[in-house]
């Protein structure tokens, strides 16, 4: 982490104030005054300002249900930011993990460790994120006449999405009605689900993220919750003091 943030983390003071008082030779390190504010420390290095030890607050985890027509943006712009919709502390130290368009609903994870949420979207965790997608047409596939089945397997395989080189990864297509589907996808490729139907001749008219690995979207739409320390460990880490070890 950089000291600047780390400075910010473990105190009231902003990004601008933090790097002032770095610069200035008030915030020692293990004993030594620093004066970069790029500096990477560590919670296990002795952090001190005006002769206290600094202690950082605990990470948070946050899930909000988007609605549709708003930004995941931490400032507002064409629609209004989803964080109009948090009333937390410092909301400046928090950053959203796995952005989804204006126009989509569902999960987002919003968080301030950022170990944590690249690994959670990290392409070779695998992480499984399913979405609700209803679309313009009936699910046919690409040719008339072609049966369900046919393009279940062929998101198994894997689409060639235009401009890209790459298959997608193998993807899980769930019927659930003649215009409705559940997807399983791995990866999150700039807009990836509405491509893939694209590229089998359909169109995606509503989209709605029901599930990031083991976490449900299980609040109303426009609401949060904190995460569970059961749900933050489901990432591929036994522990959170085994996720801290990693930072």
């Amino acid at each position: 982490m950089r000291l600047d943030k780390f400075v910010c983390k473990s105190t009231t003071l902003n990004r601008q104030q933090a790097v002032l008082v770095i610069s200035a030779g008030e915030v020692t390190v293990n004993g030594n005054a620093i004066v970069d504010a790029a500096v990477q420390v560590h919670e296990s290095n002795c952090i001190e300002f005006q002769g206290e030890r600094l202690l950082p607050r605990p990470f948070r985890y946050i899930l909000l249900n988007k609605p549709k027509s708003t930004l995941c943006s931490n400032v507002d712009g064409d629609y209004p930011s989803i964080f109009n919709l948090l009333n937390v502390p410092n909301p400046d130290e928090l950053h959203i993990a796995g952005r989804l368009d204006a126009d989509t609903t569902g999960l987002v994870l919003i968080t301030d460790d950022g170990r944590w949420s690249f690994n959670v979207f990290n392409p070779k965790y695998h992480c499984q994120k399913v979405y609700r997608v209803r679309l313009r047409d009936s699910i046919e596939g690409e040719h008339k006449g072609e049966i369900d089945g046919q393009l279940v397997a062929r998101f198994k395989q894997g689409l060639q999405l235009p401009g890209e080189t790459k298959l997608t990864l193998p993807a899980k297509l769930v019927y659930v009605s003649e215009r409705e589907a559940l997807l399983t996808i791995s990866e999150g490729r700039y807009h990836q689900v509405k491509r893939m139907f694209a590229a089998v001749g359909n169109r995606v008219v509503g989209l709605h993220r029901e599930r990031v690995g083991s976490i449900e979207c299980d609040v109303a739409c426009g609401e949060w919750r904190y995460l569970s320390d059961i749900e933050v460990e489901g990432f591929g880490f036994s522990s959170l003091s085994e996720l801290d070890n990693r930072r």
